[in-house]
């Protein structure tokens, strides 16, 4: 029997959401009954607008509150389950020693003009994130931080003269799908510089990505929001030591 569920808002099964979003109109009695209709057009029924605010000029942001019918059936929905065991920082080592006999090298960098490192940083630097500490921490892993506003192909260079194991790449910037592109061209770049058994592992991450798209991308592995060092640090000993 399939599982299925309702949004909850108020009370248990009432189908209520909240949606928010911008209009390219100005804050008007007449947007916000622009904004009631689009959101109604969506399946919000009843829809109600309870928040408006100007944005600039000549924009308007909205949250909308109302009812939707729709049920989700959770045995239908599919994610990219993590398919490794979370190591602890000592296994890790343990293991990329007793494998590799050789420190495991990683490149991190932000390509194209992304200049947010905040999450290359947070899974490279020693201060780590959520709690854990980075990939820096890790005595048998050396760290490569090339930082932001990487070209691709300074960053094949660096991989190629540093002999990396894995490249690391955060993307945040995602206007007009820049992320996609970018993993794309860095992805055809890396295929084009090594043959496929001596390719770099190529992970990518950021809070826009689709977990499911990698083999699509042409990349190892994504990683979206939330994610821990110990995740990626896992991640690595499993596919670079097996």
């Amino acid at each position: 029997m399939s599982q299925l569920v309702r949004p909850y808002g108020d009370t248990t099964g009432d189908g209520m959401v909240q949606l928010s979003f911008t209009l390219p109109v100005p804050h008007s009695k007449r947007a916000e009954g622009a904004a009631q209709q689009l959101a109604a057009s969506m399946g919000l029924d009843p829809a109600l607008v309870v928040h408006a605010k100007p944005m600039g000029d000549g924009f308007t942001f909205f949250v909308v509150y109302g009812r939707v019918h729709h049920l989700v059936d959770l045995d239908a929905v599919e994610v990219v389950e993590r398919d490794y065991p979370l190591l602890t920082p000592k296994e890790v080592n343990a293991s990329i020693k007793r494998s590799l006999r050789r420190r495991l090298v990683v490149i991190g960098a932000c390509i194209g003009t992304d200049a947010h490192t905040v999450g290359i940083d947070a899974i490279l630097n020693i201060k780590g994130f959520a709690g854990e500490k980075g990939l820096e921490y890790y005595r048998e892993i050396k760290v490569v931080n090339l930082g932001a506003q990487v070209s691709v192909p300074q960053l094949v260079d660096r991989a190629v003269a540093e002999r990396a194991d894995a490249v690391l790449v955060s993307q945040v910037v995602t206007q007009r799908d820049a992320h996609l592109l970018n993993t794309r061209e860095m992805s055809a770049a890396f295929s084009e510089a090594f043959r496929a058994e001596h390719r770099p592992l190529l992970v990518v991450g950021g809070p826009r990505f689709d977990e499911a798209m990698a083999g699509e991308l042409g990349v190892d592995r994504i990683f979206g929001r939330g994610t821990t060092p110990g995740e990626v640090a896992s991640f690595l000993a499993h596919r670079l030591t097996a």
